[in-house]
């Protein structure tokens, strides 16, 4: 009786341990379906706002700086006075050259006389002809000597006034890059100056798009601080690439009633770039999955509710959606969430959103259910005793 019930028990036991396994829970996915829209950002860039011209002064003759009167952000004028060499070798040699014609002038003068009174001597026939001939070239030569003289104390006169460093047009400072007792050469910037007039945005472009930007083509200028749009044209593209960054810059020109700060940051919007309108497929980034070494979305086959892995090109961002170039086709069903929590071939339930009517309705339920346990468990005690 005992070995009966024993192998009894073994068959009951071995019955239940060969349950078939549960099936996989079909998921819900929510699907979009994929139609052809217009592309609404443009290619932006950020961009600083310069002076057309900007100059770096230096002293046209060396020596050392003795003052400097210009400062970072000063305003100046043309003519005013930014910094000044100590220029008393300058003035000796001037000295020196005033002298020489002070020379010159004495030696011209006692040809002019000589001259003069062989002059008179040759109407009388006192001397020949050839002996007033070699006073006037005495003169003559006089008179050049004086010339020289004269024009190297116009240089040296130069010279000593070079010494001071003047604006040659009204302006801002925008740098300093020497100080006083530092001892330039001649050219060394001193100061650079940003004149006034006309400014220009330079922002760069990277090599895939510079062939699309010509001079003269139209630009949209945005300013960060207040959002206002300004237009603008290109008005210089760069030759070649930075060595560093691999960009080249560009230059646009701004109405000369733009009055913007200089060193502001703007975004700038070239026409040429421009892809706004242009029809394109765009999908959510939530819908991409990386798939190898690319990009896939999940497409669902609607005939047996099951999901295929579909490769994708992305072309752009617009925004928070991804511009996709090729591997869609407009009607395509595309899962917009969960991505990646499928697998190929799965089976999948499309998520329908409950409207409030019906999650009032599935509380009361809820609310019911809870309310007839709730009695049925205080009835179990009573019906016990």
């Amino acid at each position: 009786m005992t070995l009966s019930l024993a192998l009894a028990s073994a068959v009951l036991l071995a019955a239940c341990g060969k349950g078939e396994p549960a099936p996989e829970p079909v998921r819900s996915v929510k699907v979009m379906a994929v139609g052809v829209g217009s592309f609404n950002s443009d290619n932006e860039f950020a961009g600083e706002v310069k002076a057309q011209v900007e100059s770096r002064l230096g002293f046209r003759v060396a020596g050392k700086i003795v003052s400097r009167q210009a400062e970072m952000g000063q305003r100046v004028k043309a003519g005013q006075v930014l910094a000044q060499l100590d220029a008393r070798d300058y003035q000796l040699a001037a000295d020196a050259a005033r002298a020489q014609v002070a020379a010159a002038q004495t030696n011209r003068d006692l040809a002019a006389a000589d001259f003069k009174r062989y002059t008179a001597l040759r109407d009388q026939n006192f001397i020949s002809g050839a002996e007033l001939e070699r006073r006037e070239s005495t003169l003559k030569a006089a008179q050049a000597q004086l010339d020289q003289a004269q024009a190297q104390l116009a240089a040296q006169g130069n010279q000593a006034a070079y010494a001071s460093l003047v604006a040659d047009a009204a302006g801002v400072i925008t740098a300093i890059e020497a100080e006083p007792g530092q001892v330039v050469s001649a050219g060394t910037p001193v100061v650079r100056i940003a004149r006034d007039g006309p400014r220009d945005v330079v922002f760069s472009v990277p090599e895939d798009k510079v062939a699309a930007i010509r001079p003269g083509s139209e630009v949209r200028v945005r300013t960060w601080s207040d959002q206002g749009e300004l237009p603008g044209k290109v008005r210089e593209v760069a030759a070649s690439a930075d060595p560093v960054t691999r960009t080249f810059m560009v230059k646009v020109g701004l109405e000369a009633k733009a009055d913007l700060p200089l060193g502001a940051t703007v975004s700038v919007s070239p026409k040429a770039l421009s892809l706004a309108g242009t029809p394109v497929i765009k999908l959510p980034t939530s819908a991409l999955r990386k798939d190898g070494q690319g990009t896939a979305v999940w497409v669902l086959d609607k005939a047996t509710m099951t999901v295929k892995s579909v490769p994708v090109q992305v072309a752009a961002a617009d925004g928070n959606e991804a511009v996709i170039a090729s591997g869609l086709q407009p009607g395509m069903l595309v899962v917009a969430a969960g991505v990646h929590v499928l697998s190929p071939g799965q089976k999948v339930a499309i998520y329908q959103e409950r409207s409030a009517a019906q999650a009032r309705a599935g509380g009361k339920e809820t609310a019911a259910a809870t309310g007839m346990g709730a009695a049925a468990h205080a009835a179990t005690p009573a019906a016990a005793k």
